[in-house]
C-alpha cells in the first residue's frame, strides 16, 4: 500500500519522499516516480534516523507539507505448522508485542513529532495515519480457517491494539495542532488482496458488502483527498474505506 500512496500523491503533483528501512529499494522506487522524487532509508522507531531524514529533506525541498504514517508490523509466522499455536493470545511472544508497539505506535508518534513540528511551525500541513478496520472492530478469527474448518492462525493481539492506538493518537494530535492549521486524520483500510490463499480471500470477501478484497489502488483517492485542500475542513476524523466490512 505504501507504494500506491506514493504513486497517488506523485500523480496528483506532489513531490514524494519514499522512505523505508531498505534504502536501495526506496531509491529505485522513487526513480520510477520521476526525477523530482527522493527515496531514503528511515527507521521510524529511531529518533536519530528521523532527524537525519528531516535535515536532508529540508535542505533539498525547504519544507514538509504532508506526512503519511504507513509503516507497520503485521505478524507473519515463518513456520505455517506452528502459526496457529504461536499466534494464540495465550502463547503470543512478548518480543513480537514490543516490536509492534515500537513500529506501529512509537513510530507514528516519533514521525509526527519530528516531521509534524515543521508543519506546525509553518502553520500548514496534513498528517495521515494509516490504521485498519481492526482498530475499530475486533478481528473475525473465523476467516483464518481453511476449507476443513482448521484454524490456520489467529490474527494476533498486537495489530488491533496498535491500530486502535493510532486512531486515538490521531484525535489527540488533531486537537493539539488544530490552531496551527495542521490537519491530522486517519485512513482505516480494509484487507488488500496480495496473493493470499484462496480460502482466505473467499472468507474475507464473503464478509464484506462488496464481496471482494480491496485492490491496492482502491485507496489512492482517499489518500489524495486527505492530503489535499479537498479535505480542508476535516481533522480528527477516521476515514473508513473497507468495502462495507464495518457496516454490519
Amino acid at each position: 500500500m505504501g507504494k500506491e500512496h506514493c504513486r497517488a500523491l506523485a500523480e496528483a503533483g506532489a513531490t514524494v519522499i519514499a522512505a523505508d528501512v531498505d534504502e536501495k529499494k526506496c531509491k529505485d522506487f522513487a526513480s520510477q516516480l520521476g526525477s523530482n522524487h527522493m527515496g531514503m532509508e528511515i527507521d521510524v522507531a529511531n529518533m536519530r534516523s528521523l532527524f537525519n531524514a528531516r535535515e536532508q529533506i529540508l535542505k533539498k525541498y525547504k519544507t514538509i507539507d504532508i506526512l503519511i504514517n504507513n509503516a507497520a508490523i503485521n505478524d507473519m509466522f515463518e513456520n505455517p505448522i506452528a502459526a496457529a499455536e504461536k499466534s494464540k493470545f495465550e502463547n503470543y511472544p512478548l518480543p513480537l508485542w514490543e516490536k509492534s508497539l515500537d513500529v506501529n505506535v512509537t513510530g507514528v508518534f516519533l514521525c509526527s513529532q519530528v516531521f509534524g513540528t515543521v508543519m506546525a511551525e509553518n502553520k500548514q500541513g496534513s498528517i495521515i495515519n494509516i490504521a485498519s478496520t481492526y482498530g475499530i472492530v475486533a478481528p473475525d478469527q473465523d476467516i483464518y480457517k481453511d476449507e476443513t474448518g482448521r484454524q490456520q492462525f489467529y490474527k494476533s493481539v498486537s495489530y488491533p491494539v496498535t491500530k486502535g492506538a493510532v486512531i486515538s493518537f490521531t484525535r489527540f494530535l488533531a486537537s493539539y495542532w488544530g490552531e496551527k492549521n495542521v490537519r491530522v486524520n486517519t485512513l482505516s483500510p480494509g484487507g488488500v488482496e496480495n496473493n493470499q490463499d484462496e480460502y482466505f480471500k473467499t472468507n474475507y470477501s464473503n464478509r464484506t458488502l462488496l464481496k471482494r478484497m480491496a485492490a491496492p489502488s482502491d485507496y489512492k483517492g482517499a489518500i489524495v483527498f486527505l492530503a489535499s485542500d479537498a479535505s480542508s475542513y476535516m481533522t480528527g476524523a477516521n476515514l473508513v474505506v473497507d468495502g462495507g466490512w464495518t457496516a454490519i
